[in-house]
């Protein structure tokens, strides 16, 4: 065994999780689901519009069966890049912490990856140049989510609308910024949509119910500054997309459309432990995945929702 491999030895408990570990605030993956990949790049098919052909099906007696032309599949190029983040614990801390540290610390270094991975899925999707035309929206002075003479039922039905008309499926994600979250929570037309139930706050339950999604969800993670100021990684925007469902073992592939995949490389995260002059434990997560928008058209962005 080499001295390396003596020194980096993989935990397999705080692997496990590692693997098992999903921070409540964060959303991204529920717009971008994890797809395990085996290389570190490669490519992706792109989704054809083939199945929503209307075809001459008919055939007569003795004739040729009715060839379909089959359209050429193009591709996206993708290259995963290394995550990792390692905690060191001096052996008089553990022997001291009234927690347990190693724990303490397997947490901490897979949470700053997740969080890492968060800001950089929010920032592809809260780009206007993510989104084709006609699959976006800037909220002008009257539209805007915290005034009441805005319509957000109109503003989300068209969005969903012009989704259906590329894809073909109707868009079953939403996720919106806290901000937006608020305004339409607090909104008349919200309010007078419910008034005669027995709900008396606007919760994201029923706003997924009201505008019709499979999941709504708020992104109320914030990433903080050098000088330790904090900022909402979810601004005043909403999006929405469609997602496939997972098939009945859990698992997705990406060749069926999606407005975006999480591709991680298989058998990642993974946390090891090495030591540094006998005296000082390093407690090391590693993750290596790339956030990749792979169908522009079944996305939506409604951009600055607040005034």
């Amino acid at each position: 065994m080499s001295t390396l491999a003596k020194r980096r030895i993989v935990d397999p408990v705080l692997t496990q999780i590692a693997r098992g570990y999903t921070n409540s605030r964060l959303i991204g993956t529920e717009l971008f689901p994890v797809i395990e990949v085996e290389q570190e790049g490669g490519k992706i098919p792109q989704f054809t519009k083939e199945a929503f052909k209307i075809y001459n099906t008919e055939r007569a007696i003795r004739a040729r069966s009715n060839r379909i032309s089959p359209e050429l599949q193009s591709t996206i190029d993708f290259v995963l890049t290394e995550h990792d983040l390692e905690y060191p614990m001096d052996y008089r801390e553990i022997e001291e912490s009234a927690t347990p540290m190693k724990l303490h610390a397997a947490t901490v270094v897979s949470d700053g990856i997740l969080l890492r991975l968060e800001k950089q899925i929010s920032e592809l999707v809260q780009n206007l140049s993510t989104f084709p035309t006609g699959n976006k929206i800037t909220l002008s002075t009257g539209n805007k989510f915290d005034e009441e003479v805005s319509n957000p039922f109109l503003i989300i039905d068209s969005a969903i609308d012009a989704v259906r008309s590329k894809i073909g499926k109707r868009p079953n994600v939403c996720i919106m910024g806290a901000s937006t979250y608020k305004a339409l929570k607090n909104h008349s037309k919200i309010l007078d949509r419910i008034k005669y139930t027995e709900r008396a706050v606007v919760s994201e339950e029923i706003l997924r119910q009201l505008f019709g999604f499979d999941k709504l969800l708020v992104g109320d993670a914030v990433y903080a500054n050098d000088g330790g100021i904090f900022s909402d990684i979810w601004t005043d925007n909403m999006i929405i997309g469609y997602v496939p469902q997972p098939t009945e073992n859990g698992s997705r592939s990406y060749y069926e459309p999606s407005f975006g995949y999480t591709l991680r490389k298989k058998g990642m995260p993974i946390v090891d432990t090495y030591d540094e002059n006998g005296k000082v434990e390093i407690i090391r997560s590693t993750d290596i995945f790339v956030p990749k928008v792979v169908g522009n058209e079944a996305g939506y962005l409604i951009c600055d929702t607040n005034t």
